[in-house]
Formats: C-alpha cells, sequence, structure tokens
C-alpha cells in the first residue's frame, strides 16, 4: 500500500476499539455525531494529498511507491524546504486548528529512524532496528498515528514524572513469549478516535523513575486493553454555516489507559531501559518536530490576522485603535514566519547524515505562542463586540420572513450582504469563541509545555558565548581608577 485516500482512511476506523465519550462507549467512529464532523475532515485531508500531489507526495526511496512528503528523513536544506511545502499545504486545510493532522507523527517518525543511532545505545540496539521498520511502515502504510507522551497528573507536588515505581503511570508488568505487557495510564492522545494506531515515547526525561517506566512502542488502536476516554465533543452540529470551523476540526483529545496490554516484540522500541528513554529526546526531537508544529503555528496566525481584518472591513472599523490591534496580528504571523525561515536557513546536520533546522528561532517562537494566540482571541472578540452576537443563523437568512429583515438591518458596511456579514462573525466566533475555540486556546497554551517552562528552558539551554563576550568587554575592563592610588601613580608616570 502507498499513500492513502479518504475513502481507504475512513474504512479503517470502526476495528472495533475502545472508545469512550459523553459516558458511553463508541461504536461506529465515522458516523458518530461527537467524531462524523473530524473523520470526514481527515479523509479530506488523506485526499488533499493526492490533489497536491506535486507538493505532498514523493517516491518511497526503496520501493518508488508514492507516500507523503513528510515521512521524508531530510538530509540537506532543500529537503527541509520541500517538506515545507508539503507541511504548509496540509496546515492550511485546517488553517491550523488542528495541532495532530498525520503529519505530526510522520515527522516525528522521520526523525527518530533518521537519528537511529542515538536509540541503539546501552544496548537497545534491537530497539532502535525495530523503530527503523516501524517507520518504513508507517510511511508504506499512510499510518495515522497519534502518540500519548505525557504522565497522568495525580499529584503535582510529586512533579511532571514517576519518582521510583508509582503504579498509575504506564510502566512494564511482564515479558510474554510475544512481546511485553504493559499497565498504567497516559494524557493526551489527541486525535485518537481518528488514529490507526498509537504511539508511546519520551516527553521528557524521567531522572528519578525505576526502569519499568521507560518505554517506547507503537501498536493498532484495537489492541485488547486498550482505552480512550475522550473529553467533551465540541462538534455541536454538523452546519458548516453555522459552525464553519467546529463543524469539522475538533481533533479530540484522549485519556488513554493501559489495562493489561500486550506489545508484539517487534513493536517495542525501549524496554525498560531508563539510559536510552532519558537520552533520545536532547538533540534533534525538537527542532525536527518544531518545524510541522511552527508551520502550522504560523498558517493559524496568518488566518487570524485575514479573519480579522475581514472583519473591520465588513463593519469599517477603520479607527486607530482597530488599525493598531490588526497590526498586532499581523507582527505575531511575520515573526512566526521570520523564525521558520530562519531555522531553515540555518538548519544543519545533526549526526547520522540527517539534517534538521535550526532550533534557536524555533524555541523563541514556542516560548512566545502561548501568549499570542490568547491574545488573537482577545482582539478578535474586541474588534468584533456584540457584532459576534448578532450573527443569523443559516435557518433565519433561509427564512422568507426573516431574510428582507436581516437583509435591511443587519447589512455591513459598503456594499457587504447580511449573509456574507454573517458569515465573517460566525466563522469569526467559531475561531475564537466558541467550545471548540476555548479548546484551542487551553491547547495553545500548554502546547510543547507552558510558556513560563519555554522561556525558562530558552533562557538555561541558550548558547550565550557571544553575549558573554558582549558584557565581557566591559566587565574584564582594566580601569585604572580601581587601582591602589600609589600603582596609579605609577602608571601615570
Amino acid at each position: 500500500m502507498s499513500a492513502r485516500t479518504g475513502a481507504q482512511f475512513l474504512r479503517g476506523l470502526n476495528d472495533g476499539r475502545e472508545v469512550w465519550v459523553g459516558g458511553k462507549r463508541a461504536g461506529d467512529i465515522v458516523d458518530h455525531p461527537a467524531f462524523t464532523g473530524a473523520a470526514h475532515a481527515l479523509a479530506e485531508v488523506f485526499d488533499l494529498q493526492h490533489r497536491a500531489a506535486d507538493a505532498c507526495l514523493m517516491p518511497d526511496p526503496e520501493t518508488g511507491e508514492p507516500i507523503n512528503v513528510s515521512h521524508m528523513i531530510p538530509r540537506s536544506r532543500a529537503d527541509l524546504e520541500k517538506r515545507h511545502k508539503c507541511l504548509e499545504r496540509l496546515a492550511e486545510f485546517s488553517v491550523g486548528l488542528m495541532g495532530r493532522t498525520p503529519d505530526y507523527m510522520n515527522v516525528t517518525y522521520a526523525g527518530f529512524a533518521g537519528r537511529h543511532d542515538e536509540w541503539s545505545v546501552n544496548g537497545n540496539e534491537a530497539g532502535a532496528e525495530n523503530l527503523v521498520k516501524y517507520q518504513k511502515l508507517l510511511a508504506r502504510n499512510d499510518i495515522s498515528l497519534t502518540h500519548t507522551i505525557v504522565h497522568t497528573t495525580t499529584d503535582k507536588a510529586k512533579g511532571d514524572a514517576p519518582t521510583g515505581h508509582d503504579d498509575v503511570q504506564l510502566h512494564k508488568v511482564e515479558d510474554t513469549e510475544h512481546g511485553i505487557v504493559v499497565r498504567g495510564s497516559r494524557i493526551l492522545a489527541t486525535l485518537a478516535p481518528f488514529a490507526d494506531e498509537i504511539a508511546v515515547y519520551p516527553g521528557h526525561p524521567m531522572p528519578n523513575a525505576q526502569d519499568a517506566h521507560a518505554l517506547s512502542f507503537c501498536i493498532p488502536m484495537d489492541t485488547p486493553g486498550l482505552k480512550f476516554l475522550c473529553r467533551d465533543s465540541t462538534s455541536v452540529n454538523t452546519n458548516r454555516f453555522d459552525n464553519p470551523l467546529s463543524s469539522r476540526f475538533d481533533e479530540q483529545d484522549a485519556f488513554v489507559i493501559f489495562d493489561d496490554v500486550e506489545v508484539p516484540r517487534d513493536r517495542v522500541f525501549i524496554d525498560a531501559n531508563l539510559a536510552v528513554y532519558n537520552a533520545v529526546m536532547l538533540t534533534g526531537w525538537w527542532p525536527n518536530i518544531m518545524h510541522q508544529t511552527m508551520i502550522r503555528a504560523q498558517t493559524k496566525l496568518e488566518f487570524a490576522y485575514g479573519l480579522a481584518a475581514r472583519m473591520a472591513e465588513a463593519i469599517n472599523a477603520s479607527q486607530p485603535q482597530a488599525q493598531q490591534m490588526l497590526g498586532e496580528i499581523w507582527c505575531f504571523a511575520e515573526f512566526a514566519r521570520a523564525a521558520i525561515q530562519s531555522a531553515e536557513q540555518g538548519a544543519y546536520e545533526y549526526g547520522n547524515g540527517v539534517w534538521f533546522p535550526d532550533g534557536r528561532p524555533l524555541v523563541a517562537l514556542r516560548a512566545s505562542l502561548p501568549t499570542w494566540f490568547p491574545r488573537v482571541n482577545e482582539i478578535i472578540r474586541l474588534l468584533g463586540s456584540h457584532n459576534h452576537f448578532t450573527a443569523p443563523s443559516a435557518a433565519e437568512l433561509a427564512s422568507p420572513v426573516l431574510r428582507p429583515l436581516l437583509d435591511k438591518y443587519l447589512r455591513g458596511a459598503n456594499g457587504v450582504s447580511a449573509e456574507a456579514r454573517a458569515r465573517i462573525f460566525r466563522l469569526a466566533w467559531d475561531f475564537c469563541g466558541s467550545a471548540l475555540a476555548s479548546r484551542n486556546e487551553q491547547y495553545e497554551r500548554f502546547y510543547l509545555a507552558s510558556a513560563a517552562r519555554n522561556l525558562a528552558n530558552a533562557h538555561l539551554y541558550s548558547d550565550r558565548t557571544r553575549a558573554n563576550r558582549l558584557v565581557d568587554r566591559f566587565t574584564n575592563e582594566d580601569i585604572p581608577e580601581l587601582k591602589p592610588e600609589p600603582e596609579r601613580l605609577r602608571a601615570a608616570g
């Protein structure tokens, strides 16, 4: 099999997986009211790769069959530029609202496989070999993959990773004839109802955990013992006029329970090996995956700028305050674009012949986005004010009684019709004020850790070589006034 179509993707979802939503186990994922909009939206993503084949498809290096470009193991700056075009096309489909379209994990595992040498340390050669084989399987079967990498929070005082053994957290129970048995829980499997398989890998080091917690593997969603508990759906209905975004882009998030799940031996990449677990994420993972995440974020910011500008035009909001707020969103989008371009231009080989972007501008961008996105939502709310609540529905616009009144009293400025105005403000509210918008703002606030943690890490791991040199010029300067008086007199002498 090579790159799949949307129909092929949808056929793979109803496999008997144990997905719960609203207190009930979901049966048919494709037609379930909570999932159908996003399921069909993701099917469109799979179809999009064929419509945009020039940007999104490439031949498999070994078989020649078409695979998505996001599976590429980049070997040059040109490869990263090629991947950028694919990632941008995919992000544009959901205007950046779906953070976990399959290309996210495709890029992740391409990076892992490219740096398999990092995984083969401390006696983990077999795990690294399994990882390389799995990445080829992922690409050639066009698997939709979700992940769960965050430890469950039961007591924040205990920290963000297990200390010693913690039976709440995912851990290995035993070896079997065919693999290993794991038990415990993890968060947060975004895209879970719409994935074919789920991945477990390190999110950050666990310096004080027992080896049993140090695991990495990938298994199908219908593996016995896997349970997914979804948050409340924000997909309120499928009416694309009334809910243009939430009707189709709720990618879902799930709490994952591993109830004595057997993982086949050839799907295990780290088997209770803490040294490997704590080492593999420390070099190229961040800049590689942030290439995808920041292209997605920049697309979302640019959409927000266009949407806010269209709102202002619809009601002729040309006051200086409105123009200033529009310029603020533009600056966010432009800073994001420039950071990505800088990261790509500064790309270099990270080892094993693999090229990733320069991580510095992407780290700075990642630390800024958790505050930028809430501010963007605030600006759109301020620009729209009460107009967000005077956007008639499709049913009201279709009413022969109401339509003439709406055309007269709820039209926009400069010839904008009542229907066009309603489309703009319903789209804006779905972006900044709906249940989907609230979820997405929370997602962005803590995406790849909070702003506070990212800012602290940006400082702790920064290269201060030049900054120190600039400061040292003054702090190390030979200043005569600091010398004892006799020595000053001799120097003047």
